[in-house]
C-alpha cells in the first residue's frame, strides 16, 4: 500500500480514537449555528442564502484550525516519535502531505456535518445552491490554507502552546491584510498598486470572492500555492529540527 495512504488513515485514525475530536467538532458545530442564527440573523435577514454561515467562517477557523494543527508536529517532537516517523519507509515529504491531508480530512468532516443548516434553508426558501456549493468549497480551501500554516509552526517547536499562539498571530495578520479598516489606512500612504498587493495576500479577499459563487482561478491558485508553500516550509523546519 502506498506509504502516503498509510499514514494518512493512521493519522486521521487517531484523531477519533479520543473523545479531543468529539469534543471539537461538538465546538464547530454549536459555534457555526450560534453565530448563523444569533449574530449573523438568519431569520431576521428573510433572505434563503448561507451569508450569515460562511460571515464568520475565518474567525472561526482562526482558532480552532491553530488548535487542530498544534499537535501535528509539537507532540511528536516532544514525546520523541518523529524520530521513530522519520525511520519509518516513508520520505519526509510523504510524512508531511499524510499528516497535513488527515487533518485536513478531518476538519473536512467537521465542515461537512453542517449540511442540516443547508437542508434548514432549502426548507425555508429557494436558496442558490451553486451559491452554497462553492461557499463550502472556498471554506474547506481556506481552512487548508490556516493548517498548513499552523503545521509549519508546530514543526518549530515541542510545545504545543506556543504552536498554537504563533499560529493565531499568523493566521490573523493574513486575515487582517484583507481587513477594510486596514487597508484604507494603507491607501492614506500607499500607491493603489500596493494596496491591492496587500489585499491580495488576505484570506478574507479570496474566500469573499468564492463565497459569493464564483470560483476564479487565481482565488484556488492563492490558496493551492499558499498550502503549497506552507507544506514545503513545513518540510524545511523539519528537517533542520530532527537533529535537536
Amino acid at each position: 500500500m502506498n506509504p502516503t495512504l498509510t499514514l494518512f488513515k493512521r493519522e486521521l485514525g487517531s484523531y477519533f480514537a479520543t473523545p479531543v475530536a468529539y469534543v471539537f467538532i461538538v465546538i464547530f458545530l454549536l459555534l457555526s449555528g450560534s453565530f448563523t442564527f444569533y449574530l449573523g440573523g438568519f431569520y431576521e435577514r428573510g433572505q434563503a442564502d448561507l451569508e450569515p454561515f460562511f460571515r464568520y467562517h475565518p474567525w472561526l477557523y482562526l482558532f480552532l484550525v491553530p488548535a487542530v494543527a498544534m499537535r501535528l508536529w509539537a507532540d511528536e517532537r516532544k514525546s520523541g516519535t518523529i524520530e521513530l516517523l522519520l525511520t519509518l519507509p516513508v520520505t519526509m515529504w510523504q510524512a508531511v502531505l499524510a499528516k497535513f491531508l488527515a487533518a485536513w480530512s478531518f476538519i473536512g468532516i467537521a465542515l461537512l456535518l453542517t449540511f442540516p443548516i443547508w437542508i434548514t434553508v432549502n426548507y425555508l426558501g429557494d436558496p442558490d445552491n451553486g451559491v452554497i456549493f462553492t461557499g463550502y468549497i472556498g471554506s474547506l480551501l481556506m481552512a487548508g490554507a490556516f493548517l498548513a500554516i499552523g503545521a509549519c509552526l508546530s514543526a518549530a517547536t515541542r510545545s504545543q502552546v506556543i504552536a498554537f499562539i504563533l499560529s493565531v498571530v499568523v493566521c490573523f495578520l493574513f486575515l487582517l491584510a484583507g481587513f477594510p479598516l486596514v487597508l484604507d489606512v494603507f491607501r492614506a500612504v500607499a500607491p493603489q498598486g500596493v494596496v491591492d498587493a496587500i489585499a491580495g495576500l488576505s484570506f478574507l479577499t479570496h474566500f469573499n470572492d468564492i463565497s459569493q459563487g464564483v470560483i476564479a482561478l487565481r482565488d484556488l491558485f492563492y490558496f493551492l500555492l499558499t498550502i503549497g508553500f506552507w507544506l514545503y516550509a513545513n518540510a524545511i523546519v523539519i528537517d533542520l529540527k530532527k537533529a535537536d
